[in-house]
């Protein structure tokens, strides 16, 4: 998921620069929300490795 958040970054990145506007602006949202969904997991699986005892050190 990570991954695809830097991809949809770099495209955003090109279309800026390019001139397309609109298509910068839509790679930038995905990009956004893809980023904050694999925080969230990552920020879920790190309590629960916690709670569960299972947290690497």
């Amino acid at each position: 998921m990570l991954k695809w958040a830097i991809i949809f970054f770099v495209i955003s990145l090109v279309a800026g620069a390019l001139g397309f506007t609109n298509v910068a602006s839509g790679a930038r949202g995905i990009a956004r929300l893809l980023f904050m969904l694999f925080l969230v997991i990552a920020v879920v699986i790190a309590i629960a490795a916690v709670l569960l005892g299972q947290a690497v050190l």
